[in-house]
């Protein structure tokens, strides 16, 4: 079976066999939500991109024999006009059912991918799942997974706020404002989030935190063993930030561990993750490869 993401940023594919291993695992840059924060639109080239990388996709699905499987949208197809045209092109590429997901959806899915098979913790354990054009924060409070989906994501806040270049003092206080107030939202839609504060166990995925760890780690190429489920301080996320925003994208990318397709919007992902860490009071960030897929993957298994 295979489930296939089309995320604001990237295009990625699981593939798992019967008994729900692993056995394909593929991402793609394909900014799917660029200009639609403007626009309303998914754009025509940025469809392009997509339906490029679904088409290869069904072929590695055909290559694995692959019979059934379901493709999730999220935030940039949700916020477009013309979403219902992509979801109808891209089931009809990949030849699997297309399921645009609810930003509560979203966060469930995603947090039952980064728990399965994290250790038991006294403490509640928080899935934060930054992407390109929304972030989900989910909880399991009173045996009930509670999640709350904000208008915030690495690509919407450096096409608003941001910007693409050396982070000047105005531009990063515009993107903290914007931050803050998604996360005022969030506390006030979902009251039961104040009593977590310095006392929970945060769990980040998606391509920021995977990126920070990969640099984190000093890796010169994407190591899965290396980067999920590692350790990673408050500090070290704001001395990226800084690092990072001090530099063009062009000299991000001479980093041997940046990823390409991030260079320019990876900053504004790490003040979203600083300020989420600073609104809870934590210090320490665990890292996870386990997301969005396998949740969706271990649903349909």
């Amino acid at each position: 079976m295979a489930v296939l993401d089309c995320g604001s940023n990237s295009t990625r594919l699981l593939i798992a066999g019967p008994s729900g291993a692993t056995r394909v695992r593929e991402m793609r840059i394909t900014r799917l939500s660029a200009g639609v924060d403007a626009s309303g639109n998914l754009r025509p080239d940025a469809l392009a991109r997509s339906y490029d990388a679904l088409a290869h996709y069904r072929e590695v699905m055909d290559e694995h024999g692959v019979e059934r499987g379901l493709l999730v949208a999220t935030s940039a197809v949700r916020d477009a006009t013309n979403g219902g045209e992509f979801l109808a092109r891209a089931a009809q590429i990949t030849r699997v059912p297309a399921r645009l997901l609810r930003g509560e959806e979203e966060a469930a899915f995603s947090y039952a991918g980064a728990t399965h098979g994290l250790g038991q913790d006294p403490r509640a354990t928080l899935v934060l799942d930054i992407g390109g054009g929304s972030t989900e924060i989910a909880v399991r409070l009173e045996g009930a997974v509670h999640g709350h989906s904000m208008q915030l994501g690495c690509v919407r806040v450096t096409e608003r706020a941001l910007g693409t270049g050396v982070v000047t003092p105005r531009a990063a206080a515009a993107a903290r404002a914007m931050i803050d107030e998604q996360l005022d939202q969030a506390f006030a839609a979902e009251p039961r989030l104040g009593a977590l504060v310095g006392d929970v166990r945060l769990v980040g995925l998606a391509g920021t935190v995977s990126t920070l760890a990969q640099l984190e780690a000093g890796l010169r190429h994407y190591a899965r063993d290396a980067v999920h489920h590692r350790m990673v301080s408050r500090a070290a996320v704001v001395r990226w930030r800084d690092r990072l925003g001090a530099l063009t994208p062009a000299q991000r990318l001479e980093l041997p561990a940046m990823v390409p397709g991030r260079e320019d919007v990876l900053v504004a992902g790490l003040y979203i993750l600083d300020a989420v860490m600073e609104r809870f009071d934590v210090d320490e960030l665990l890292t996870s490869e386990d997301d969005i897929l396998d949740g969706v993957a271990a649903s349909l298994l």
